[in-house]
């Protein structure tokens, strides 16, 4: 299991480019592998701490994510469950560290109109981040 730190700021969203397989080179949020006796609420704050330096407060889960692939023979090649938690920044610029290539605010608007190669499902869970956000 994984836990994904979403984390907006204004009209902007936090997103890292994947060093590692599966989603080498894609752009997608923060986040990794939930430690044993670690909530994916604690998992996703840890990670984008790691993965960028930026800190955030964990409020709420948005959805959870089977990623499933399989090989030409048909057999399970991977499967990770994504929780996808909505974070409220509290501070700091972001500076790709840990397993990203790059990381970065990007405006909402772009991410929506898929204007970047991404990971599979952000645009869907920006959505709801958005929606389920509190007012500024």
């Amino acid at each position: 299991m994984a836990a994904l730190a979403v984390t907006l700021r204004g009209d902007e969203v936090l997103l890292v480019r994947r060093r590692n397989p599966p989603d080498a080179g894609l752009w997608g949020f923060p986040g990794g592998h939930v430690d044993p006796g670690e909530t994916a609420l604690a998992a996703a704050a840890r990670e984008l701490a790691e993965e960028t330096g930026v800190v955030a407060v964990p409020r709420l889960y948005l959805d959870n994510v089977d990623l499933i692939q399989r090989g030409s023979d048909g057999g399970i090649e991977f499967h990770f469950l994504l929780a996808a938690v909505l974070c409220d920044y509290v501070s700091g610029e972001p500076v790709a560290a840990d397993d990203a290539l790059d990381a970065g605010w990007w405006k909402i608007a772009d991410i929506l109109a898929e204007r970047v190669a991404l990971s599979a499902h952000v645009t869907d869970i920006l959505r709801q981040a958005v929606h389920r956000r509190e007012p500024a």
